[in-house]
């Protein structure tokens, strides 16, 4: 190796994290366009968001299903490192764990059309399911350990039936503009409290 492929190997870390940065961005920007116009958005519209040209999107994801799976784990990801980050910064364990609910309904949202874009790939569409059980039941796990160890919810409460009842709300949040999936969400969470701690709070 000569001086010069030395030098090309020191700057090769950089390069990958500027594209790593780069590619969640675009992740970002996906995830947002989908919360507001849902996953058959237009590309352009990404595009713009991200503040690059749609050729640029094909480049990282060739097809639709592509972006909608990148965004998928993207989302998870981000909602996995939040749950302790929000447990560490936040007031209270219930108050972090009603911020971590309103990123798990964000991510939600960002959900909806998966399946369709998945429909001719029912295994693949089992292993995101499997990946997505495995990285989000553990953070939704600890927040309600911890919250029920601080006194302020019941304790034994599940993490799967809680993060189920919050799909089963919002389902159908995106055809029908009078329903507020988030209030429901919203009054579910505030429910999860000790009844001594509701009455004090009156």
């Amino acid at each position: 190796m000569n001086d010069s492929d030395e030098g090309a190997g020191h700057a090769a870390p950089p390069k990958r994290a500027d594209a790593r940065r780069n590619k969640e961005t675009l992740l970002d920007a996906a995830a947002a366009v989908f919360v507001t116009s849902g996953v058959e958005a237009p590309v352009r519209d990404i595009a713009a968001k991200a503040g690059v040209g749609t050729a640029t999107i094909y480049r990282h994801f060739p097809t639709r299903a592509d972006l909608i799976i990148a965004v998928y784990r993207h989302q998870v990801e981000a909602c996995a490192e939040a749950g302790p980050a929000l447990l560490a910064a936040g007031p209270t364990p219930h108050a972090a764990l009603g911020r971590w609910v309103d990123l798990f309904v964000d991510f939600l949202v960002t959900k909806h059309g998966l399946a369709a874009a998945l429909q001719t790939d029912n295994a693949g569409f089992e292993t995101l399911h499997a990946y997505f059980l495995d990285r989000l039941l553990p953070v939704c796990t600890q927040l309600l350990d911890a919250a029920a160890a601080s006194g302020e919810i019941r304790c034994g409460l599940d993490s799967y039936h809680l993060m189920r009842g919050i799909g089963n709300l919002c389902i159908g949040a995106d055809s029908d503009p009078r329903y507020d999936a988030r209030r429901l969400v919203a009054l579910l969470v505030a429910g999860l409290r000790r009844p001594a701690d509701r009455g004090a709070r009156k």
